[in-house]
């Protein structure tokens, strides 16, 4: 029996995916569980299996064409067996290509008729604010999504090609992977868009050390994993946020959105980019916990198959280049968060201890927050709460465990 593979709603509120990549050529036999093409939604570059078995026929969606979801975009067939007739490629409707739909005019042909009659481009919510955002004039556009939909892709590359770029040399051009082209879209637009400013605190870390080498000790022959200095923070952090509810929220349509839930993002470097996992309800779970979900996160993300699960819902996020011998660096905020965490390398420094000179294992956090949602003082309570909260850690808490 023919199996449909059709363009699959991997998030909430998604309308469309856009092919990156087919991994298997039409005519090829494909088995259930194989891996068959890549999806690119508004978070990530996802795999995406073969639901059965089958000869992959009637392909009808390119590399980088843009799809509604649920349409079908090919077909896994037996032996003998023929494409439909209805869903033949004819009939497809690639909404990045293609004739004009039959029975419409020339003149509106890429929009709708209403659309046309009265010169309002069809558009997604998200397409429109970005159009503001960028100045682009939607009425000069002809969208690629259904019936000539503007997308919000459809405004970036707008938006991008209103200042033309400047020569670069074929030596020196590199094309960018479908996930950091992405990251550098999401980047710029927050850069360009969230008012940044940023609060920072060099942080004697010994009780950190302290907490890590204790728990390491509790947890990793009972649990088979062992915490880092990271899992340790990812727990402060989430606590100290139940305690400061302004920096576990979010500015959307113009009004703060406080968060019942902390879920931490955690930026996880990826080929060709960084994505931010998430552990959900950090300040409820236990460090042990914590470190079993960052671990399973960290595979999944080194052999490219995180879910668009793994990546939705953070409330705050954390970065941390410490691995990386970086003292101190500021982190570009994920919206609509208030707030990133960018944590620095933990190293030997002199300090004043008691008022004498004494060598203590020091990091800089450095807080970056949306200056929309909270204020200097608010951030400066919330960064004092962290480093509180890692005191605590040394007092033996059972629920840390």
């Amino acid at each position: 029996m023919a199996l449909s593979v059709v363009m699959p709603a991997l998030e909430m509120a998604q309308e469309t995916g856009k092919v990156v990549s087919w991994h298997k050529k039409e005519g090829e036999h494909v088995a259930k569980g194989e891996l068959l093409l890549e999806i690119e939604t508004d978070k990530a570059v996802v795999e995406i299996e073969a639901q059965g078995d089958g000869i992959l026929s009637g392909v009808s969606a390119r590399e980088g064409d843009v799809i509604p979801v649920g349409q079908t975009i090919a077909w896994l067939l037996v032996v003998g067996e023929t494409v439909p007739s209805e869903m033949a490629p004819a009939q497809t409707g690639r909404t990045n290509s293609g004739p004009a739909t039959p029975g419409r005019s020339p003149t509106s042909a890429g929009r709708p008729a209403d659309a046309a009659a009265t010169g309002t481009a069809r558009m997604s919510p998200k397409a429109r604010k970005l159009a503001k955002e960028h100045g682009v004039d939607i009425n000069a556009l002809r969208g690629s999504g259904p019936e000539g939909e503007i997308l919000a892709d459809d405004i970036l590359k707008a938006a991008a090609s209103s200042t033309p770029p400047e020569p670069v040399t074929e030596a020196a051009a590199e094309s960018l992977s479908a996930i950091g082209r992405l990251m550098a879209e999401r980047t710029t637009h927050s850069w360009t868009t969230v008012p940044h400013f940023f609060v920072s605190r060099d942080v004697d870390a010994t009780s950190l050390v302290a907490a890590r080498e204790r728990l390491v000790r509790a947890i990793e022959p009972s649990r088979g994993v062992k915490p880092t200095h990271t899992d340790v923070l990812v727990a402060a952090v989430a606590r100290a946020l139940q305690k400061h509810p302004r920096m576990n929220a979010s500015w959307a349509h113009g009004a703060i959105r406080t968060h019942a839930d902390v879920h931490i993002g955690l930026a996880m470097a990826v080929n060709d980019g960084v994505v931010a996992a998430v552990i959900p309800n950090a300040d409820r779970a236990s460090v042990a916990e914590i470190a079993l979900k960052r671990r399973e996160l960290t595979e999944r993300a080194r052999a490219n198959r995180l879910q668009p699960s793994d990546l939705a819902g953070a409330t705050f996020t954390i970065s941390n280049l410490g691995m990386y011998n970086v003292d101190a660096f500021t982190a570009i905020i994920v919206p609509p968060q208030a707030g990133i965490l960018a944590v620095g390398a933990i190293a030997q420094r002199a300090v004043a201890v008691d008022g004498q000179v004494g060598v203590r294992p020091m990091m800089t956090l450095t807080l970056s927050s949306d200056h929309r949602v909270v204020d200097g003082a608010r951030a400066a309570a919330f960064l004092n709460e962290v480093v509180e909260t890692l005191e605590v850690v040394t007092k033996g808490d059972a629920l840390w465990i």
